[in-house]
Parts: structure tokens; sequence; C-alpha cells
């Protein structure tokens, strides 16, 4: 069960490295590169710690928190697919849908 909190958390890390990796690669001229490469997963940071986390400072409930969830793990998955990565994007997508039926199983929510 440990273990797939463990999953959970490097998942969650995996969406702002593909959200990074997504931003360098789109970027027109190395300003905005950085500007996206490191603005975009700033800002999934900022609404995931304020709205998403376990101990978010305003957190969603019920149907937000789940279109909230939905909504950050997607767009990680359509940035990596986005880039041409489309076999990580997959493989990314299946690791999180294990990880969410394993959340409910194990009542880790």
């Amino acid at each position: 069960m440990v273990l797939n909190l463990a999953l959970r958390f490097l998942l969650e890390i995996c969406v702002l490295m593909a959200l990074g990796y997504w931003g360098l690669q789109t970027g027109k001229g190395i300003f905005f590169k950085l500007l996206l490469g490191i603005g975009a997963p700033v800002l999934v940071a900022i609404i995931w710690g304020t709205f998403g986390s376990p101990k978010a400072a305003i957190p969603a409930d019920g149907i937000l928190h789940i279109m909230l969830e939905l909504g950050i793990f997607s767009l990680a998955v359509i940035a990596l697919y986005a880039t041409g990565r489309t076999q990580l994007a997959y493989v990314f997508a299946i690791l999180i849908i294990i990880n969410q039926i394993l959340l409910s199983v194990f009542h880790q929510r």
C-alpha cells in the first residue's frame, strides 16, 4: 500500500517534468522555451498545492478534486504526446489509471 502512495508521488513529479519538457520543446526562442519550461510546471505546482494536495490550503472536494486530478494528469499526457513521446504518453496514462484504481481499492483517497 505504501508503494502505491510512492507511485502517486512519482507520478506527480513526472507531471511537472512532462510539462517542463513540453515547454522547452514548444517555445520559440530561448526566452519562451525557458518561460514555458519553467512557468508551466510552476503554475501547475501552485494549483495542485493550493487545491489538490493532501495538505492543500483550499482543498477541492468530491467532483472538483476528481476534475482537478483528471485535468492535471491529462495535461501531462497530452504534453508528452504533443512532443512526439507517444509511447511514453501511453505508458504514463496506463500508470495513472492503475494508480487511480489502486488508490480506490486500498481506500487511500
